[in-house]
């Protein structure tokens, strides 16, 4: 059997090949059946250990420079080339980029800064070991006995920011996963409970579902440095246990769901992970709608009711007037009772009247404020809603839990006895 070539014998032969065919790269890989590319490199490699020109260099080392006497009697100083082009690693995108620059503005060097990122198949494999001791149904969830054909439920879940984490000498306040797992699961089942039974509910993801995208808690457009419980996977197997709970209770309360997961500023990624996960966890849900549009509102329309919604980090919420007019204009002129919802500001207030045309709202959210909007000397309540509408008259009633902190509600001893 024949030894094969070394290292050196292989690039050596490359070289030769190249400076028989002009020094043609495409030409050179055809005549030794490999890629325009490993011609490339070999012929690289093979100066860098002066195989093309000078004595040869130890394995593993390279020439950094070669100084040469041209006929002239002028010397050359040659420098090694850089390396191969950059690739960001499998599961890394790239964060940002770091550039060293000489006076003129030119790249002397560059840093490529990454992040890992979770990938579909990862998303997958974590929200299906935080449901491994769930117990699911045998059978669809029964349809109440009785439910108001004329009526629909909305049902916000307004900026839960799952894997917020505060600290009661710092905010007055402890929160962490478990706690938020508790008050939010129960406050959210309690409205829902006390809701009339509707033909229609609708469970809308309000943005912000989760409080950090990825492990490196800090948000993609501003990089803020976010207080987090742990690790994000953690975070999302409650959020994907906390929107099921939710959905079913729902289920429970009205004769079909409607499901969507608006984007918001903190969950940009996340969001449309959960919203695909709960596509598949109720695909034999026939009750459940799971609406994976990719926009960033949210529309629909209910007799003489017409709903919109958006998280309102990109979209003022006293600018959705005219954009439902616009993009939904014959919506708009079918219906006489026009709401919109907003959140990202954590408290609740009114824009706009129905002399305008349409109520716009904003919603306050349940949990407490973080370190930062604490310092800041931010105020807002804390709550959970549900809203219901009747198909010709409009909003007819509202569900409100509120988050009672002085009753000591979200104390971790009282928290993790109730679960």
């Amino acid at each position: 059997m024949p030894t094969p070539p070394t290292p050196n014998e292989t690039l050596l032969a490359t070289h030769a090949a190249y400076i028989a065919n002009d020094k043609n790269q495409s030409r050179t890989a055809s005549a030794l059946g490999v890629s325009r590319e490993t011609v490339q490199r070999r012929v690289r490699q093979a100066a860098e250990r002066g195989l093309a020109g000078t004595e040869p260099v130890l394995e593993g080392y390279a020439i950094k420079s070669i100084s040469s006497k041209l006929a002239d009697g002028a010397w050359i100083k040659q420098v090694k080339e850089h390396g191969e082009d950059y690739a960001v690693p499998e599961g890394h995108s790239v964060k940002g980029e770091s550039a060293l620059v000489d006076a003129e503005g030119r790249v002397i060097q560059k840093w490529v800064k990454t992040r890992n990122e979770y990938s579909a198949a990862d998303v997958a494999e974590i929200l299906q070991a935080a449901f491994k001791d769930y117990t699911s149904p045998l059978s669809p969830i029964d349809a109440p006995s009785v439910s108001d054909a004329d009526l629909l439920t909305l049902v916000p879940c307004n900026d839960w920011h799952i894997n917020l984490l505060t600290w009661a000498r710092e905010t007055g306040i402890n929160w962490d996963l478990d706690i938020a797992e508790v008050v939010i699961g129960r406050g959210i089942e309690d409205a829902i409970d006390r809701s009339p039974p509707s033909g229609i509910g609708i469970v809308l993801g309000g943005g912000d579902l989760l409080h950090a995208d990825t492990n490196e808690a800090r948000t993609s457009r501003s990089n803020n440095v976010l207080d987090t419980d742990g690790r994000h996977q953690k975070g999302l197997e409650v959020a994907g246990r906390l929107m099921v709970r939710t959905i079913d209770a729902a289920l429970r309360k009205n004769g079909r769901v409607i499901v969507r997961i608006l984007q918001g500023n903190h969950d940009e990624q996340t969001s449309v992970a959960i919203g695909y996960f709960l596509l598949a966890w109720y695909r034999s849900e026939p009750r459940v709608f799971v609406d994976v549009d990719a926009s960033l509102f949210f529309w629909h329309r209910f007799g003489k009711v017409m709903l919109g919604a958006t998280h309102g980090h990109t979209v003022k919420l006293k600018d959705m007037a005219s954009i439902m007019a616009h993009r939904r204009a014959e919506d708009w002129g079918a219906t006489k009772f026009r709401y919109v919802h907003g959140f990202h500001i954590h408290h609740q207030s009114k824009y706009a009247t129905e002399g305008g045309g349409v109520i716009m709202e904003s919603h306050q959210a349940p949990i407490p404020q973080d370190a930062w909007h604490f310092g800041a000397g931010f105020l807002s309540g804390r709550s959970v809603q549900t809203i219901t509408y009747h198909r010709d008259f409009g909003e007819v009633s509202r569900v409100r839990v509120a988050i009672l902190d002085a009753a000591n509600d979200n104390e971790p001893s009282e928290v993790r006895n109730v679960a």
